[in-house]
């Protein structure tokens, strides 16, 4: 009886097609998806009742109010002359108000009054408009010595000032508004790409330890290629990703749907009127997703290399510190050059691969030029490739170690996945 046919070997290719779907499927049919979803949810919810009260405590104890201890009559000038010069400087100038114990009490004592933390002022005015006194602290004082002069002078003038009507006329654009509202644009979207980035390419470590542990790795990797593997089990961990991404942009979504205004009054973001950035936002939005998937795949692949060394899931937090750490640095090195293109800094920072979707995605939204991020993802995918080959490598030389054991692992490994 004739020996059965093997199976031809399967290509680099259809190894990691086969991974990447068996890992996708895996992460996303399991309870701890769900609750790594819900995850970041709280935190959200928990800062956006924080910031929310923490700003109503800030604008309650911030006074702007300036106590006047002047004569009847100067307080009532310099009220009136606060409220001419008003609708000229706007939030410039500060509430005047009497204070109820220096109109009672002849002696009064601005000074003895505020060291005391009597009453909600900023600071109090004393003496006439003539000569005024501003008592308060050196920062308070820096603030309204000059508004309070204005208006003194106001209240000492005979014939109150008329201001001149100020045509306005209003432009769409310039350059400096461009400019100023594009790296708005920037520095959000490297933001939401670092945070994201993080966040997400931590489940690469988990589940790669997890198949070391149960030796399923060893048999993954007398089967098929090991790049391969890396390859398949990045671009799961990606997919995973998207789904998770889609999940909470729904979420955000509907909650400013549902209560944008509130939002935006609480946070102060106002996502409806965001800086278009220079490329135009279907492009923008496009490059975002690409550069996001450049991003983790970098760092996934530097994290699989790590979890392929390490034995340990502690071993394998003390390892990949360094490399969160680095990667927080080269955030800080995308962001910094915001403010220098085609600076030489600038250029190092798109040329280094882990710097790289930073940098660009904020080029996207200063510079209009799209041929640049077709050379960069080339570069940036190329990069991916060399790491996930070298993490390969790294892993036959030091884990599959050649000799004896190793051969009769990888003879072993060959049968159980034949």
């Amino acid at each position: 009886m004739s020996a059965p046919a093997l199976r031809p070997r399967l290509s680099a290719l259809e190894a990691a097609w086969v991974i990447a779907r068996r890992d996708f499927v895996a992460v996303l049919f399991s309870r701890a998806f769900l609750f790594f979803l819900l995850g970041p949810l709280f935190p959200v919810i928990v800062g956006g009742l924080a910031g929310s009260i923490g700003g109503e405590v800030q604008r309650e104890a911030v006074s702007i109010e300036v106590g006047l201890a002047l004569s009847p009559a100067d307080n009532a000038a310099m009220m009136a002359a606060r409220d001419r010069l008003a609708p000229q400087l706007g939030g410039a100038m500060p509430q005047l108000r009497p204070v109820p114990e220096a109109e009672s009490d002849p002696a009064f004592d601005a000074r003895a009054f505020m060291e005391a933390r009597r009453g909600n002022y900023a600071a109090i005015l004393t003496g006439t408009p003539a000569a005024p006194t501003l008592v308060g602290t050196e920062g308070q004082l820096r603030r309204w010595q000059g508004p309070i002069g204005l208006v003194a002078a106001e209240a000492m003038s005979a014939a109150p000032a008329t201001f001149p009507p100020v045509n306005a006329e209003i432009v769409s654009t310039s350059a400096a508004s461009e400019r100023t509202t594009r790296i708005q644009t920037a520095q959000i979207a490297q933001m939401l790409l670092f945070l994201l980035t993080m966040l997400l390419a931590g489940m690469v470590l988990s589940n790669l330890v997890e198949e070391k542990a149960n030796k399923i790795i060893e048999i993954l990797a007398a089967a098929i290629p090991m790049d391969a593997v890396f390859m398949g089990k990045l671009f799961a961990m990606l997919a995973v990703s998207f789904v998770g991404i889609a999940v909470w942009g729904s979420v955000a979504w509907g909650l400013f749907a549902l209560g944008g205004d509130a939002i935006t009054r609480v946070t102060g973001f106002d996502l409806a009127n965001l800086p278009a950035p220079a490329v135009g936002w279907p492009l923008f939005v496009a490059l975002g997703v690409l550069y996001f998937a450049m991003a983790y795949l970098l760092l996934g692949a530097l994290f699989l290399t790590i979890g392929s060394m390490a034995a340990s899931v502690r071993e394998v937090q003390t390892l990949s510190m360094p490399v969160t750490m680095m990667q927080l640095m080269v955030f800080f090195l995308a962001a910094y050059t915001i403010k220098q293109p085609g600076s030489t800094l600038e250029l190092a920072a798109i040329a280094f691969p882990l710097s790289s979707p930073f940098a660009m995605l904020a080029r996207a939204a200063m510079e209009p030029e799209i041929w640049t991020h077709a050379a960069a993802l080339a570069w940036q995918a190329g990069a991916v490739v060399l790491i996930v080959k070298g993490g390969s490598l790294l892993f036959r030389k030091r884990v599959m170690k050649s000799g004896g054991a190793g051969r009769d692992k990888s003879k072993k490994g060959a049968r159980l996945a034949a």
